[in-house]
């Protein structure tokens, strides 16, 4: 398998490397900006703490992220705080641990180049859609956390910041397909994504299957710059989009195509990832059906907030594994509560339980609501755990895809409950529906029983 280099070039490791052999030599500048100020004016206000993204409380992502860099708010936001991002929140990594950059979990954020990491990822890396910093400014912040991570001292030499050596160079080798009777490869080929433009789009294609097969692995690798990539299946397999055609969500001028909008509501989750390099397996003797003749939606987002056009690509690898092997035919969850009425102006708690025949295992926990949903919340429901939360959510549009790497098992009688905050902000009566203007409140998942 190819996989996408991203480590740091060449030229920038050297410089890096350089550098730090001199850092025992070399005194700090003097001058009078502490080290975190710089931090603050030559990187979070130019590039985090931007309109949409960790300027404030009011963005559309801090409810998911919590995490404000504005100036005189950046750093008590940091130092020692826990990260809300699943994977670091598992093992305890904070924002900002002073003395350790590879405890840091804003450092593995802002360097592009998971190898530095042992090939983690915490989410998407930043900024997004973004430039990746410099070698010198990466360097920078690095020596920072080192050296103690003050708010009020001079720590770091300040030259390293006019080093423009590119931090990460990345080359697009895509995926190696599965070998011949091992599984299928699925591509979006190269397509651009405009300057200052967020561009996300469907397009429908055959998996290539002719005969009914068994998927136990699902590989992704995409172009930077992605916020996420998922496969949809149809629950209506009468009303399926046109093969091979895109449908971008937002037209040229950034408003939307209800076309589009209106074919999402026929979706059902099939399998996504919203970091750049996806490679999850099934547990072993477990694995999703593909019908013969399958073909999915394939959705693409990017977001480019530079002043040059970018370019995307996604290719996907699904593995099989022979019938004799599956023990259990994992299923996609699709547990909506349609039964809320949402009143003008005020906010709304909607609740649902949905209890299982069977015992029940579940693998993975996604949510779906439109915009009027603040937050969704999953409960366990009966039994030892109940009212345990096992899914938390506040970005309707990119909600969390939460793969469990021990299976939730449920017994007979037990289930799960939905739990979600609407804010109805408009002049009328809302309810559940298929419009952009009505709303939703979808669990989906993985689950085999």
């Amino acid at each position: 398998m190819l996989k996408l280099r991203t480590g740091v070039v060449m030229a920038g490791a050297s410089v890096v490397l350089a550098l730090g052999c001199q850092e025992k030599m070399q005194e700090p500048a003097v001058t009078e900006m502490t080290s975190f100020g710089f931090i603050q004016d030559r990187i979070f206000t130019p590039t985090c703490a931007t309109a949409g993204c960790h300027a404030s409380e009011q963005d559309n992502a801090f409810n998911q992220h919590g995490l404000v860099l504005a100036k005189g708010k950046s750093y008590a936001n940091l130092i020692n705080i826990l990260s809300r991002q699943p994977d670091a929140q598992a093992e305890g990594l904070k924002r900002v641990k002073p003395y350790n950059a590879n405890e840091s979990l804003l450092y593995h954020k802002l360097n592009w180049d998971a190898g530095h990491h042992g090939g983690k990822q915490y989410g998407l890396s930043m900024p997004l859609g973004g430039t990746p910093l410099s070698a010198g400014q990466l360097e920078f912040v690095r020596r920072w956390i080192e050296a103690g991570a003050t708010e009020k001292d001079n720590l770091v030499d300040t030259t390293l910041l006019n080093d423009k050596t590119p931090s990460y160079v990345a080359v697009f080798n895509g995926l190696q397909p599965p070998a011949p009777g091992t599984g299928f490869q699925m591509k979006l080929e190269a397509f651009p994504i405009s300057p200052r433009f967020e561009r996300e789009f469907f397009q429908r294609k055959l998996v290539g299957n002719t005969e009914e097969q068994y998927v136990n692995r699902v590989q992704v690798l995409m172009r930077p710059g992605s916020h996420h990539f998922i496969l949809y299946d149809f629950s209506d397999k009468s009303k399926l989009p046109s093969l091979n055609t895109i449908r971008d969500l937002r037209n040229p001028d950034g408003t939307s195509n209800v076309t589009t909008f209106l074919s999402m509501q026929n979706h059902v989750f099939w399998a996504g990832t919203q970091t750049q390099s996806h490679d999850y397996s099934l547990p072993n003797g477990a694995a999703l059906l593909l019908p013969a003749g399958a073909s999915f939606d394939l959705n693409s987002h990017y977001v480019n907030k530079t002043n040059e056009p970018t370019t995307g690509a996604v290719h996907v690898n699904l593995f099989t594994i022979p019938k004799s092997q599956v023990m259990h035919v994992v299923k996609a969850l699709n547990l909506p509560n349609e039964g809320f009425v949402l009143p003008a102006g005020q906010k709304t708690v909607a609740t649902k339980s949905f209890l299982f025949k069977k015992p029940t295992s579940v693998l993975m926990l996604t949510s779906h609501t439109h915009k009027l949903g603040e937050k969704f919340v999953i409960k366990i429901k009966g039994g030892t755990r109940d009212g345990e939360i096992v899914y938390e959510s506040a970005d309707w549009e990119h909600p969390l895809i939460k793969n469990l790497a021990t299976p939730l098992v449920l017994k007979e009688g037990e289930g799960l409950t939905s739990e979600i905050t609407y804010n109805n902000t408009t002049d009328r009566t809302v309810r559940f529906g298929l419009l952009s203007e009505d709303e939703m409140g979808i669990i989906f998942g993985y689950y085999y029983e």
